[in-house]
């Protein structure tokens, strides 16, 4: 038996419901950091109301969650937590578990692949440097641009190239996009009162059902030509629509809908949410700015952009650790427990709703010091090893880690070196680092920036 399960079982600690929804609705995810802090990594449950679920936030208690004994805590896809995300995805990849999960992993994981991402790597970078020749326009005039936007743009011209065959086009792309940032927004009632039925109406609904509608309008006549002229192309689209069965029957055009909005959004969301706050965090850390500005003119300069540049990005890669630290995309991981157990000390029951996010393990003084500071000296070479392992996961972990990942750690350098290799960029105003909690955190406000042209010679 594992050390996990040594220790007697006892009732959780809890945070009452006259401490935890005052905190919760001033300030949710300072609330949910502040909560772990103080409980010092153990196991509490929170007093929601109705709602009372378990946060575990302590690495060696995820490892058994995430990992060890992964079978016991699932992604239920009618859990509370869990039922805006399928309003959104059905019966997607990203909320069953079972044969149909196994199914559409299987057929998507050799996409994703560390070994064939590095073989997509000079498509995406002509793809990266085609999107940002139209920002030379806006450069020469002085014209600010929306970071926001200016990213989505960037990120859907290299995804739908190298993962979606160029059937998605860009602007349809980033009507997907803008929908699902509205659907990442109104799902936060929802998420903030999970107890409340779907047949009660509540703000924001209007605004989902329109924004899925939206991504139906683009989504379904692609699937339904695939169908109809199957292809052998790498696409996400031709993959999913190849015939299999699963328990037995045919899969369906909705389940497939399902998995290719799902891929959409891991695919693009992370990249944009993540990148979103790459501006702020540089305008309020001009020393990391000029160190980040410094190796890419050194190791890029006015040439083409290329596979062999990536790997010298070593002190870009330390920004983006430290960026996913702060900022994880997915901030937050639920599960639900099947089987009652004995988690380090504690007792948790059968359908017990567990709380797992990276944004507040990653957050607590327990586990990194100066926990709010930004410093991607913590990811150099050469910095002493943490102490927990699994106090730092940004794409999750265990069976369902983030399929993405890979793409994401190649496509995110391409687009900040292309960037800051053409333009000094300056942001209007003061960054603003306060998260807008929704699906996934970007910054509250998005940035205003101008773009100056960098007076060098460009490669031919």
């Amino acid at each position: 038996m594992s050390a996990i399960h040594e220790v007697t079982a006892t009732t959780a600690g809890t945070v009452p419901l006259r401490r935890a929804l005052p905190r919760l609705v001033r300030s949710p995810l300072d609330a949910l950091v502040g909560f772990a802090d103080e409980a010092g990594g153990e196991i509490v449950r929170l007093n929601f109301g109705t709602f009372r679920p378990y946060m575990v936030t302590h690495p060696t208690h995820l490892q058994h969650v995430l990992r060890d004994n992964a079978s016991n805590y699932t992604r239920d896809g009618k859990g509370l937590l869990w039922r805006p995300v399928r309003r959104a995805v059905g019966e997607a990849i990203l909320v069953v578990e079972g044969p149909l999960w196994e199914s559409s992993r299987g057929v998507l994981q050799p996409l994703f692949t560390a070994k064939r991402v590095e073989t997509l790597i000079d498509a995406m970078a002509a793809a990266i440097g085609e999107a940002v020749d139209a920002l030379d326009e806006p450069a020469r005039t002085g014209q600010a641009v929306d970071a926001s936007d200016t990213l989505s743009r960037i990120v859907c011209q290299a995804t739908m190239r190298v993962l979606f065959g160029d059937k998605i086009s860009v602007p349809d792309a980033m009507r997907i996009v803008a929908a699902l940032g509205t659907i990442a927004t109104a799902m936060v009632p929802r998420l903030l009162v999970p107890f409340m039925p779907d047949a009660i109406p509540m703000p924001g609904d209007r605004a989902f059902r329109d924004a899925v509608r939206t991504i139906d309008d683009i989504v379904l006549p692609i699937i339904s030509e695939t169908l109809r002229r199957p292809d052998d192309g790498q696409d996400i689209f031709s993959t999913l629509c190849r015939p299999r069965m699963v328990n037995g029957q045919q899969i369906t055009e909705r389940q497939i809908r399902d998995d290719v909005v799902a891929m959409f959004s891991t695919s693009t969301e992370t990249t944009i949410a993540v990148l979103s706050w790459l501006w702020p965090v540089l305008d309020t850390h001009p020393e990391v700015a000029a160190r980040l500005v410094d190796e890419i003119d050194q190791v890029v300069g006015a040439e083409q952009l290329q596979r062999s540049h990536v790997a010298e990005l070593r002190y870009t890669r330390m920004v983006l650790d430290e960026l996913l630290r702060l900022f994880p995309a997915g901030w937050m991981i639920p599960r639900t427990a099947v089987e009652s157990e004995n988690l380090g000390g504690t007792r948790i029951p059968s359908g017990a709703t567990i709380l797992v996010s990276p944004y507040v393990t990653q957050r607590m003084a327990a586990f990194w010091e100066r926990p709010g500071a930004f410093d991607p000296e913590r990811f150099s070479p050469t910095a002493p090893r943490r102490e927990h392992r699994n106090s730092y996961f940004p794409f999750g972990g265990g069976p369902h880690q983030c399929i993405g990942q890979y793409l994401f750690l190649m496509e995110a350098p391409l687009i900040i070196a292309t960037l800051l290799s053409r333009f000094r960029i300056q942001m209007h105003g003061k960054g603003d680092l306060t998260p807008r909690m929704g699906a996934s955190l970007r910054p509250r406000q998005s940035a205003q920036l101008t773009l100056v042209p960098v007076d060098r010679p460009r490669a031919s």
